[in-house]
């Protein structure tokens, strides 16, 4: 990955403009078609499989008229006056007219009509009119809503106090406040002291606000075609936007501090994008994972929501290695931090020479008494997860209009009106399919419902047109959001049976609050088993990362002690109500999806900041094997980037708390505080303490263990020495040159081998046809060498084998004459592999000419030219088989030929060395496997020119060209 990642920063540093231009099209297009194709936020809670979702299903099919929005017109009589009074009976009844003409209105239910419930309070003094649309919320037009609020001047020109509730009217508007805007300014700030440097310190933000932009534009093309809800573009924004800046930090550190030890500018940023690039791209896969972990929870807007915040992540990953180094090649060297400042003498600092920096003096301080700062963090971390135990989940209550239209607050007026339980009345569907007495067992089934603790109001039950489903209305004393109602819809579940036995008619119970229940009950459940989910994945990251069973074991723990704490604290401030005035917080249970959202989002987060500090740590252990100096060396070299980038993800979370929507205060706040107490107390504390404890065996790890895992290289330790083995060849240009190669396999090995060919030259490689086979498909980069240096047309190798196998061409030559295929049909298999993408077929013309090429090269006979295309290969004898095949191998375009000739004397000759002197051309080299007894290929005067080279590879024998 490292070695990939190289690439790609090499390239987008030296394509600068290209790469800046692709990234300003593909944020134009993506804005574009998301603000044109007009798509709309809307709450959609919507959760298959649970008995209410079941039960709104039937509702929409058998009883239509309930499957619309439902809104409620609030009015409120002045202090002493009744709404039955004049004039405000007589505007409620005109308001009802007025709300019967709105377009999409199915029905008007007032509080004086007959079949009116309990839609007058007790005190007479607050009503409300029941208002039933046509058409779901998704589907209620703007004009509609506009035309409803409008009938309140009516009710307000009578002096009632008139306001409208219910789902049409949530804030589903996307929009930032001041506050947010001052995260990114104190984001800005920390980038300026770390830096020292205002250019330097506008790139993460240039960055991470171009990434933030694309992954907007992203969601509003889905939202045009499939249900978003306000909440996901809202947390993609703050997730991206506290990513983005961070991965682009720890880049450009990077970056600088080569620079400032005088790297050239592009090699620097080449090396910053494959070293610190490689981690951001580990801890953002990590976080995308997480995210989309979400989606085997099973609930619809739960995974929009993860799926558009790992969308966000994923271009901020893309951003910081693609859009930085482009940004990088642009301004070049005026990154280069001044010969006078702190960070150029950070930079060229020795590690004990160098001053004592805050970051040495603390992990100093940690190792000098390192139980005691393990029972410390503990102890803080374990005392602030207590609250999480009466942790109590919700989803948001809905829906009343805060706009300038209303004079109050409905869920208030009804609330203050009726009782708290009539903003979220239950609704309980009864199958009445069985029954011939319907209406005596509807009046006999709610009054065992209205015999329930909790239940302030029973309706009358009401039967669909088709008499086989009827509704009733239970109204619960308690909130919708309160503990005693989520026991009241229990209570009417587990009474279900009895009255199935009773009376024939099963029952469900649904409704916004039934729903809000089903979505937090699942949630809750989902939470233990998304836990350890997280935490597994942690532990097989790790361990592939680290290659130890210690630091994965302990950044697990570290993370779910920073991740409980975080929730405790959020359950204090947002359940508890402490310091809830502060926030401007409204005290209450804690949003359902919360501690999920916070799991996958703070994983990823803590898993970053453990590989930035800990990667160091065994970057120097596997040098000095000195346990307590690498935790020193590793801590203060990334403490100071870590520290920044934790202070950068606080203030951009918690920027969205104090003014932010309902939802998403929550989120913001348990991030912000988890990022704070994984970074400081976990990685900064309990990590250098907890491995100072470990010493040597933090780094153990099985062996059996060891081989099987895959070498993921986050340090680049294969980068450099790619890079170290690319100036090796880079300083000897030729075809082939090895340097103490060994070849085949470690228990098997061949050489070493010394040998240089030059450009267009010839190697032959003799000897028992397995070892010369070995060494010839090494050197087409089809096997690894197993030890020293080796460079095929200039490419090191095994790191650049990709490149090296589609520029090195091997030529089959069949042992026997082959059936069923033509000359043609051979050279155009071969074609076929290298054609361009936008060509279906290989090109004639090129087949036409490697079969004639091969031709002149074999001579003609007697009675014109030996082969054409359609000529069959059984057709062929031994030497104009091989050259068909080197014809085809040539078709590739290669720069080199591989072939392997039998080992019969037969099979070689200096006519077949001539021919392919002719077949050849000058600027591709020839590698030829031989017998031991076959003709050598200086009998060709032309090949001899070229100049020869002869390996016989033999085991542990080093052989050196002749």
């Amino acid at each position: 990955m490292a070695l990939f990642l190289h690439r790609i920063g090499r390239f987008a540093f030296r394509r600068a403009w290209l790469v800046i231009v692709a990234w300003a099209v593909a944020l134009a297009a993506l804005l574009g078609a998301g603000i044109g194709l007009g798509g709309q936020l809307q709450e959609s809670y919507a959760i298959p499989g649970t008995e209410s979702q079941e039960a709104i299903d039937k509702l929409a099919a058998v009883f239509p008229q309930t499957a619309g929005a439902a809104v409620k017109a609030v009015v409120e009589a002045p202090d002493g006056a009744s709404v039955d009074d004049e004039p405000y009976r007589t505007a409620i009844t005109a308001m009802e007219a007025d709300l019967e003409g709105v377009e999409g209105v199915a029905s008007v239910l007032g509080p004086f009509d007959e079949y009116a419930g309990k839609q007058v309070s007790d005190d007479a003094r607050t009503a409300y009119i029941q208002v039933q649309f046509d058409s779901p919320t998704t589907d209620v037009t703007d004009a509609s809503i506009e035309a409803v609020t409008a009938t309140g001047e009516t009710g307000r020109d009578a002096g009632l106090v008139v306001a409208f509730g219910g789902e049409v009217f949530q804030d589903t508007d996307f929009g930032l406040t001041i506050t947010e805007v001052f995260g990114v300014l104190f984001a800005g700030v920390v980038l300026l002291i770390t830096f020292g440097s205002l250019l330097s310190a506008g790139l993460p933000l240039l960055t991470a606000l171009i990434g933030v932009g694309a992954a907007f534009g992203g969601i509003s093309i889905v939202a045009a075609f499939a249900p978003v809800s306000n909440t996901a573009p809202m947390l993609a924004v703050m997730i991206g936007l506290a990513v983005g800046i961070d991965y682009a930090l720890f880049i450009l550190s990077r970056h600088r501090t080569q620079l400032a030890r005088g790297q050239d500018p592009e090699e620097s940023a080449a090396e910053a994008v494959a070293t610190a690039g490689g981690a951001v791209v580990f801890a953002g896969l990590t976080v995308i994972i997480a995210l989309l972990g979400l989606l085997v929870v099973g609930i619809p807007f739960l995974s929009v929501m993860g799926v558009a915040a790992a969308f966000a992540v994923f271009i901020a990953v893309v951003g910081a290695v693609t859009l930085l180094p482009a940004l990088l090649g642009v301004l070049g060297r005026r990154l280069t931090p001044k010969a006078t400042s702190r960070a150029h003498r950070r930079a060229n600092a020795a590690d004990d020479g160098a001053k004592r920096t805050m970051g040495r003096r603390w992990v100093d301080l940690v190792l000098k008494a390192p139980v005691v700062f393990v029972v410390l963090v503990v102890g803080l971390l374990g005392a602030a997860a207590v609250p999480a135990l009466s942790l109590d989940l919700n989803l948001p209550s809905g829906g009343a209009d805060t706009s300038a239209s209303s004079d109050a607050n409905a869920n208030d007026l009804i609330a203050d009106g009726f009782g708290p339980g009539y903003n979220g009345p239950l609704i309980v569907t009864v199958d009445i399919t069985q029954t011939t007495d319907i209406f005596d067992d509807l009046d006999a089934i709610g009054a065992r419902l209205g015999e329930l603790d909790d239940v302030a109001y029973v309706g009358q039950g009401l039967p669909n047109e088709t008499v086989d489903t009827a509704i009733i209305q239970v109204v619960p004393e308690s909130a919708p959001n309160t503990p005693e109602t989520k026991a009241l819809v229990e209570e009417i579940r587990g009474l279900a049976p009895e009255l199935e036995a009773d009376y024939g008619t099963p029952i469900a119970v649904t409704g916004y609050t039934a729903v809000a229940i089903d979505i937090s009950n699942r949630l809750t459940d989902a939470l233990v088993p998304f836990a350890l989910i997280v935490v597994g994945l942690s532990i097989v990251l790790l361990l592939i990362v680290f290659r130890s069973v210690f630091v994965p074991i302990k950044a697990a723990l570290g993370f779910l002690l920073s991740a409980f704490g975080a929730l405790g604290v959020t359950v204090a401030i947002f359940q508890w109500g402490w310091f809830a005035d502060l926030l401007h917080v409204e005290p209450g249970p804690i949003l359902s999806f919360l501690p999920i959202l916070l799991m996958a989002v703070l994983f990823g987060l803590a898993m970053d900041y453990e590989v930035f500090l800990v990667s160091g740590m065994r970057e120097e252990f596997v040098k000095t094997k000195e346990p307590r100096s690498s935790i020193v060396h590793g801590f203060q070299h990334a403490a100071r980037v870590v520290t920044a980038a934790a202070l950068i993800m606080f203030f951009v979370f918690f920027a969205f708390v104090p003014e932010g929507s309902g939802a998403i205060k929550g989120i913001a706040f348990a991030l912000a505080i988890g990022v704070a107490f994984d970074a400081f107390l976990v990685r900064m504390t309990l990590v250098p303490a907890a491995m100072a404890l470990a010493g040597r065996g933090a780094w153990w790890l099985p062996k059996w263990l060891a081989k099987r895992l895959p070498d993921v290289d986050i340090e680049g330790e294969g980068l450099r020495a790619h890079l170290a083995q690319a100036d090796w060849a880079a300083a000897r240009p030729a075809a082939v040159n090895a340097d103490d190669a060994v070849f085949g396999l470690p228990e098997r090995p061949i050489g070493p081998i010394a040998v240089e060919v030059p450009s267009g030259g010839v190697l032959v490689v003799r000897g028992d046809a397995v070892d010369r086979r070995v060494v010839a498909a090494t050197l087409a980069g089809r096997l690894a060498p197993v030890s020293g240096r080796l460079a095929v047309l200039g490419v090191p190798l095994p790191s650049g084998a990709g490149t090296v196998m589609r520029c090195v061409a091997i030529a089959e030559v069949a042992p026997d004459a082959a059936t069923g295929a033509t000359v043609g049909e051979l050279v155009a298999r071969r074609a076929d592999a290298t054609r361009p993408w936008y060509r279906l077929a290989p090109s004639n013309a090129l087949v036409r000419t490697w079969v004639g090429r091969a031709a002149d090269a074999a001579g003609h006979g007697p009675d014109g030219p030996r082969f054409t295309d359609d000529t069959p290969l059984s057709a062929l004898g031994v030497e104009a088989r091989t050259l068909v095949a080197v014809a085809a191998a040539l078709a590739e375009r290669p720069n080199a030929v591989v072939v392997d000739l039998d080992d019969d004397p037969g099979a070689s000759s200096a006519e077949l060395w001539q021919a392919l002197a002719r077949l050849v051309p000058a600027s591709v080299t020839l590698i030829v496997g031989l017998g031991a007894s076959a003709a050598t290929p200086d009998a060709s005067p032309e090949l001899a020119a070229r100049g020869i080279r002869t390996l016989e590879p033999v085991s542990t024998k080093k052989e050196v060209a002749r």
